[in-house]
């Protein structure tokens, strides 16, 4: 078992140990893939506590298992040309777009151990829920857009926007893949893309939203409280996990 599986909180109450690891920019999604799949595995042996993986990616269009091709609108060479990979992945939902600006997230549970459970539908509320606050935070109002995944702003106009996207998976009830915040990405990719096979609404920033620009960092030490909440976990900053943890 983990030596640093449990740490007591200031009110007394003891939380499991959740590792934070900050990856950075640049991160190639095909190498954090990897990793995940070797911390899942850790995960499951039980040689390793819940771990949340924090990073950005270079320009690249994901599709999960259930994408339409055809929701790649931009052609071979104006994909190669703007220098953003295509990836197929094995995560639920379409395609979506990663790039520099946005904080991607990928949370490494065992929702068999408390705090959690098993229940993929309470673990999807529960991320967008710790993002919800996370944005909340920013002075910004969100909140879930019935029938569709994700946090959203804008609702009760009509013209909602989305500001963070969730694509998961589990194996053996081991969570996988996880949320993407934009905080400040190029959007005009977005138009390159339907995102998550939504055609009716659009995609913001918070950058857009506030009016000024806000930096991937500033969310980090939001975004591990927040998460943390919400799941019951004490977050403790780890380094030296398996890739290069590179500051902007």
């Amino acid at each position: 078992m983990p030596e640093d599986r449990e740490q007591r909180h200031e009110s007394g109450n003891v939380r499991p140990i959740c590792r934070v690891e900050w990856l950075g920019p640049e991160q190639g999604y095909w190498e954090t893939w990897a990793l995940q799949k070797r911390i899942a595995a850790e995960r499951l042996a039980g040689t390793r506590p819940d771990t949340l993986l924090l990073l950005e990616h270079p320009p690249t269009l994901t599709l999960g298992r259930s994408a339409d091709a055809a929701h790649i609108l931009a052609d071979r060479d104006t994909l190669a040309r703007d220098g953003i990979a295509v990836v197929e992945s094995d995560r639920g939902g379409d395609v979506t777009y990663h790039g520099p600006g946005q904080l991607v997230g990928y949370p490494i549970l065992n929702l068999r151990e408390p705090p959690h459970q098993p229940d993929l539908h309470a673990y999807l509320r529960g991320i967008e829920e710790a993002l919800i606050r996370t944005v909340g935070m920013f002075g910004i109002d969100a909140g879930r857009f019935p029938g569709n995944t994700g946090v959203w702003t804008g609702l009760g106009t009509a013209h909602p926007e989305k500001v963070a996207a969730i694509g998961i998976k589990t194996s053996r009830w081991i969570t996988q893949h996880g949320f993407a915040l934009n905080v400040c990405p190029n959007l005009a990719h977005f138009d390159l893309i339907v995102p998550c096979g939504i055609h009716d609404y659009g995609v913001t920033s918070l950058s857009r939203l506030l009016g000024r620009e806000v930096s991937v960092v500033e969310t980090l030490p939001i975004v591990i409280a927040q998460f943390a909440h919400v799941f019951g976990l004490e977050c403790v900053r780890s380094e030296g996990i398996g890739l290069c943890a590179n500051e902007h």
